[in-house]
């Protein structure tokens, strides 16, 4: 089905779409609720969606959160969610430590409790979770003990986040060997009312900036989330749908791994965004232009029910 980038979705373009795709992937908030309320129709596009035959699994950045309890969410909102169709950073990164870094030691976690309960739910043991305050001078700080079985430094998202922790995150890098991994490099995290406040990103960029390497990232726009799924599901590419607010994550993932994308208005990007990212002529901002956009994913319903 051809058609020009950044196309509104409407009328019988939403079956054909439909028609296309065996599965649709949803970010979380901004796209199926914000906050703690569910976007007006989305519970009944998803379960339509499930009911019409289609696979749904819903992929979010977050990584404060385990499966569980966004499957709880998802239900307590009146979405029909198996915990096993959720994939956030916090288990994919834990997914990550254990196929692809293979780790066989600690991780030194600066992270949430979910991150934490998820890394160890595959066999791995983690150090640095809650507030790690600073004592001592200087020299204190260079030489701070280390613990010999921590082979990785996985940051994601952690209120308690600290000069000691990046401290100790670059004393950790400076082991040859360490490996690094960060969940995802959102800036900001948009507020209702145009308030944001810093996201992981933040964290990620400064442990970056201490050790002087990059970190190796799981979430989106990482190739490493879609396949998280993939194997897992045995999903095609070309018969899969992306469905975000954000051009920068979840356009980015849907271009980077072939799927057709689709952008929701009611959370973080417009189409003046997705339009000047088209119009930069720039091959880097071409995949945060999305394939289609609809004001709200409760525009797919009255397709669903015919």
């Amino acid at each position: 089905m051809a058609a020009s980038k950044c196309t509104r979705l409407t009328g019988c373009l939403i079956k054909q779409l439909l028609e296309s795709v065996d599965s649709v992937l949803f970010d979380c908030d901004g796209v199926i609720w914000r906050g703690d309320q569910a976007i007006p129709g989305a519970p009944e596009v998803i379960n339509l969606l499930k009911k019409n035959g289609k696979r749904v699994f819903f992929v979010t950045n977050n990584s404060t959160k385990t499966r569980k309890m966004y499957a709880d969410k998802l239900a307590k909102l009146g979405f029909d969610a198996a915990e096993e169709e959720v994939f956030g950073t916090a288990y994919c990164s834990a997914m990550y430590l254990k196929t692809v870094s293979k780790i066989s030691g600690k991780v030194y976690l600066i992270g949430s409790n979910a991150m934490k309960k998820e890394i160890e739910s595959v066999g791995i043991q983690t150090i640095g979770v809650g507030p790690d305050p600073i004592s001592g001078v200087q020299s204190d700080w260079a030489n701070v003990a280390l613990d010999p079985e921590v082979k990785a430094v996985v940051v994601g998202f952690d209120e308690h986040f600290s000069y000691m922790k990046l401290n100790k995150a670059l004393q950790y890098l400076c082991v040859p060997g360490m490996q690094f991994v960060g969940t995802n490099i959102d800036t900001r995290l948009p507020l209702e009312g145009g308030k944001a406040v810093p996201g992981t990103g933040c964290l990620v960029k400064a442990v970056e900036t201490a050790a002087q390497r990059p970190a190796q990232t799981v979430g989106k726009p990482s190739h490493f989330m879609f396949d998280c799924v993939a194997s897992q599901f045995g999903l095609d590419p070309a018969r899969c749908l992306m469905v975000g607010d954000r051009l920068d994550t979840d356009i980015m993932l849907g271009t980077n791994c072939g799927m057709k994308t689709m952008l929701t208005l009611t959370g973080v990007s417009t189409v003046a965004d997705a339009m000047d990212h088209q119009q930069s002529g720039c091959p880097n901002r071409a995949g945060m232009v999305p394939d289609y956009y609809v004001d709200s994913i409760a525009e797919l319903q009255p397709a669903l029910q015919g």
